[in-house]
């Protein structure tokens, strides 16, 4: 048996029609029992990367493949992707991919019994999945078409964990989670084994590079450029990263802050927390050091502005009783504001209400109970596919500026405007052909172009978002609230909201347990952990701060 469980060697993916390599030339291996982080900015390739591994690209997805890709000692190829099912259990960016509209037992049980295991075996599979993944045994026969998106991804989950494959795929697997829901997923899918790859890529890293064995990363143009393991690769490669765009645990932003004051911890550090103790554990001059180094550290990550006292309510609710389309009631007894200029975190776990209660401030869902005053808002959408229609990215932007000015200035305004957004090059694509975080950005962009609505309301903005497209999607919502723009932003990601949003709502139990102003918000831990939250990764330097250096 080989001890290479997938192998690429020197493969370059070409997707009909184009000009330029999607991926490569890209050799690497993920070995038995080892955990691989797959890395690199919006566009590089990643998706298609793992594509390769069951034959999907070029089999399924046609493409020009050049170089070797080896599954198992075979030619990846040689194998239909139904015939690599019972190798690979794949977790998907979009659990809407994977998921069929069945029961969410019958999701879970629905490769087993492609599989042609026993009955027994596959009831007793699918019970043990849903139990270690936390779904209520309530939900056995609710129609995944009734979850919210965090909820069809842990049900995604626990149809890749009843499988119980030799290679664990996970592309983007707590994009749409919430952190405890998150933590779960990746105690369960990291957990050691000597016969089980996992390959992952994922953007949430604080939690998750512990649990790592090793680091790849991939450049704009798709070619490996680093390869390493995670304390050496975030040391020697960090700051590169961060200019590339590319996401990197906090602890490493924190690690270069230290070393441009001269102090090199003895470990490399993968968490806060644990640079902290480092810190800790020098003497006093290199403590002072250190104190501006992880002001400086907090200052880039923790600047979340004032909110927003003055203006009048945009929108406001009143004692409302909010529902998703054609189901119960999930959200009574909301009274809610929102206010010119200022960015409202609209935060809480999986199925707390949270796209419900962003969709009824936008006007998209009516009340069953109470009242709602101001303007209709413009959405964005959980999945950005639900709102892209033109046949062309171009063409989804011009569309968006309207039709009042001519069509060759609407598509050189369009242009600019992608070209602002990261998005130049692309203009003759279909959106559909885009990477996930190309189509966010896309979605977004023709959103915010269209500039009709005094309220923006955004769901899971910063999902399948490299890094550098986060910090500009951060900027221009500053922009935008500067502008007077209202802005409501549903989020998992606690260290953007602190960074973005003036106010949080924290929803649960049917209603709200919190509203305040975010830093606040971030401040109190027991409240977070009712509602299954973490506290962003900033918090411990900024408590640091204020026992050791407060200003």
């Amino acid at each position: 048996m080989p001890d290479d469980l997938v192998a690429w060697r020197d493969l370059a993916v070409r997707y009909p029609y184009q000009e330029r390599d999607a991926v490569g030339p890209v050799t690497l291996s993920l070995r038995r029992g080892e955990r691989l982080l797959l890395l690199g900015p919006s566009g590089a390739g990643k998706s298609t990367l793992l594509a390769t591994v069951n034959g999907l690209v070029p089999n399924a997805i046609p493409a020009t493949v050049a170089g070797s890709v080896k599954l198992a000692g075979r030619d990846a190829t040689s194998r239909s992707p139904a015939e690599w099912s019972d190798t690979i259990a794949w977790l998907h960016q979009d659990a809407e991919q994977t998921l069929c509209g069945m029961s969410v037992a019958d999701e879970i049980a629905f490769a087993l019994e492609n599989r042609r295991l026993p009955e027994d075996e596959i009831g007793r599979r699918v019970e043990d999945a849903m139990q270690r993944t936390g779904i209520p045994v309530a939900w056995h026969d609710r129609r995944t078409a009734t979850l919210s998106g965090g909820e069809r991804q842990l049900v995604a989950l626990a149809a890749t964990l009843a499988q119980d494959a030799p290679l664990f795929i996970a592309d983007e697997p707590t994009a749409h989670l919430a952190p405890e829901a998150a933590a779960r997923l990746r105690t369960l899918l990291l957990e050691p084994r000597d016969d089980r790859g996992v390959l992952v890529v994922d953007h949430r890293l604080d939690g998750l590079i512990g649990d790592i064995d090793r680091v790849a990363v991939l450049d704009a143009a798709g070619r490996l450029f680093a390869e390493d393991a995670p304390r050496r690769l975030f040391r020697t490669h960090g700051a590169d990263l961060a200019a590339r765009g590319i996401w990197r645990p906090a602890a490493s932003g924190l690690d270069e802050e230290l070393s441009r004051a001269g102090i090199t911890l003895d470990v490399p550090p993968l968490s806060v927390d644990e640079a902290l103790r480092a810190v800790d554990a020098l003497g006093k001059t290199q403590r002072i050091a250190a104190a501006s180094a992880i002001r400086s550290f907090v200052a880039g990550r923790c600047i979340s502005p004032a909110p927003v006292m003055g203006n009048e309510p945009l929108v406001r609710l009143t004692d409302a009783a909010c529902a998703p389309l054609f189901g119960p009631v999930v959200l009574r007894g909301i009274t809610l504001e929102v206010r010119s200029g200022e960015c409202l975190a609209i935060l809480g776990r999986n199925g707390a209400g949270k796209s419900t209660l962003s969709a009824t401030l936008a006007g998209l869902l009516r009340l069953l109970a109470g009242r709602r005053d101001g303007p209709p808002g413009g959405m964005a959408f959980q999945n950005p596919e639900s709102q892209l229609m033109a046949g062309s990215v171009r063409e989804e932007i011009a569309d968006a500026l309207g039709r009042t000015v001519a069509k060759e200035k609407r598509f050189a305004q369009a242009d600019q405007l992608l070209a602002d957004w990261g998005l130049a090059g692309l203009e003759r694509r279909h959106p559909f052909e885009l990477s996930a975080g190309q189509k966010r950005r896309l979605a977004l962009l023709a959103l915010v172009a269209a500039d009709r609505w005094p309220l923006l309301v955004l769901d899971e903005p910063t999902a399948g978002l490299d890094a550098a497209g986060v910090e500009a999607l951060s900027r221009r919502l500053h922009f935008l609230a500067q502008g007077g723009r209202a802005l409501a932003v549903v989020t998992h990601d606690m260290d953007f909201a602190l960074k973005t949003c003036t106010r949080a709502v924290l929803v649960g139990d049917g209603g709200i347990l919190g509203d305040r102003p975010m830093i606040e918000l971030a401040r109190d831990a027991a409240l977070l952990r009712q509602a299954g939250l973490e506290e962003p990764a900033t918090m411990p330097a900024l408590r640091w701060l204020e026992e050791h250096a407060p200003c």
